[in-house]
């Protein structure tokens, strides 16, 4: 599985509902095992983005159904980073030329 980190922001519609932010969180937990992605740690933060998660896919599609389904909710836009782990980082050096 690959692992990815999600950086998101609220829009004008999640600020208006932030009450209800720790509830969408825990759906899109769900949701997100319903595509095949786990989320490792989701975070509230402050500065430039208002929620930091680590999440891991089974593969890019079930990444991108996921991000797909919570984007068309409204409440949050997101960035998706693909995230290497030192071993994932040591391969991918040992395949350089």
């Amino acid at each position: 599985m690959a692992s990815y980190i999600i950086l998101a922001n609220f829009t004008d519609q999640g600020a208006r509902a932030i009450k209800e932010t720790v509830q969408r969180a825990e759906a899109a937990q769900k949701l997100g095992a319903e595509h095949g992605v786990s989320v490792k740690s989701l975070h509230w933060t402050l500065g430039q983005y208002d929620i930091v998660m680590e999440v891991d896919a089974k593969d890019e599609a079930s990444l991108a159904a996921f991000g797909l389904s919570v984007a068309s909710l409204g409440n949050v836009r997101m960035q998706t980073l693909r995230a290497f782990t030192a071993d994932e980082m040591k391969a991918s050096i040992a395949k350089m030329r």
